[in-house]
C-alpha cells in the first residue's frame, strides 16, 4: 500500500478485487475521509507480489505520510494487537453509529442460507474468508473474498462505498470470528448491524457497544447470539 510515493503497510491479501481493498481499507483505517481523496490507483504487478500505488489529495492524512518510515501500520496477526506500540494505538474508539434499519432475525436466516453460493474461492480452496452485504430483507448483494478476514471486509466496504449503498440499511456477514478491529471498521463504515459466524471477542462486544453496533455471533442456520444493541433485530419481517 503506497501512497503519493510514501509506503505504508504490507498486507498478506488474495489478488483479486485489489482496486475495492484500496478504497476500503484507505477509508477503515482512517487515510482518506470521502472517496474522492482517492484520486488515482495502479496495480502494479512486481515479482514479490503486488503493489497498490495511489494518489490521493492534499488534504487527506495519506498525503502526509513520513516517507522515513516504511511500515506504519503494525502487522495484522492473530488478535491484529500484535506489534502496536501502545494500547491508545491498538484500540481506535469511534464515534457511535447511526440509528440503522430495523432488520429480523429471518432476514438474518436468509442471508446466511445465500452466503456459500457466493464463495467460489472458498468453494475451490476451503481456505478463504468472505465478508457480505445484505440488505434489510437479508437479500446478499455485494460479497467479497479474501485469505484475511480484515482484507475481505475492507474489500467489502470498498465496493459498497462504489456502488453508493448506504451502509446503515442492511446486515455485514463475516465468516470468522468478531474481533475488534473488524468492529472498528464496520463502525467506521458506518454499518450498525455486524454478524459474524464464529465468536466475537470481549473487546469486541465492548466497542460494538459504545460504538451502537449491533453485534451478533455464532450466526448460523437456525441459530445465533445477539450481544450488543439487539433492538435492530425483530420477530418477523418488519
Amino acid at each position: 500500500m503506497v501512497y503519493n510515493g510514501a509506503s505504508f503497510a504490507v498486507m498478506m491479501a488474495s489478488p483479486r478485487d485489489l482496486h475495492d481493498f484500496a478504497l476500503g481499507f484507505s477509508l477503515s483505517e482512517g487515510l482518506i475521509d470521502t472517496p474522492a481523496q482517492l484520486l488515482q490507483i495502479e496495480e502494479r504487478n512486481l515479482l514479490e507480489g503486488y503493489e497498490l500505488a495511489m494518489q490521493v489529495s492534499t488534504d487527506a492524512r495519506a498525503a502526509h505520510l513520513d516517507r522515513e518510515n516504511p511500515r506504519l501500520l503494525p502487522g495484522r496477526s492473530g488478535c491484529g494487537i500484535c506489534g502496536t506500540r501502545d494500547l491508545e494505538q491498538a484500540v481506535r474508539q469511534h464515534p457511535a453509529v447511526g440509528a440503522g434499519c430495523h432488520t429480523s432475525h429471518e432476514a438474518l436466516e436468509r442471508a446466511l442460507a445465500q452466503l456459500k453460493t457466493g464463495q467460489p474461492m472458498n468453494a475451490a480452496t476451503g481456505a478463504v474468508h468472505a465478508a457480505a452485504w445484505a440488505d434489510r430483507d437479508g437479500q446478499i448483494l455485494l460479497v467479497r473474498e479474501d485469505v484475511g478476514r480484515h482484507n475481505a471486509l475492507d474489500k467489502l466496504i470498498g465496493a459498497m462505498r462504489r456502488a453508493d449503498l448506504v451502509a446503515a440499511d442492511g446486515i455485514a456477514l463475516v465468516t470468522s470470528r468478531a474481533s475488534y478491529e473488524m468492529v472498528t471498521k464496520t463502525a467506521s463504515a458506518g454499518i450498525t448491524v455486524l454478524a459474524a459466524i464464529s465468536a466475537p471477542t470481549a473487546l469486541a462486544i465492548e466497542l460494538a457497544r459504545s460504538a451502537g453496533v449491533t453485534l451478533i455471533g455464532f450466526a448460523r442456520p437456525g441459530t445465533h447470539n445477539v450481544y450488543t444493541h439487539p433492538h435492530r433485530l425483530l420477530a418477523g419481517n418488519n
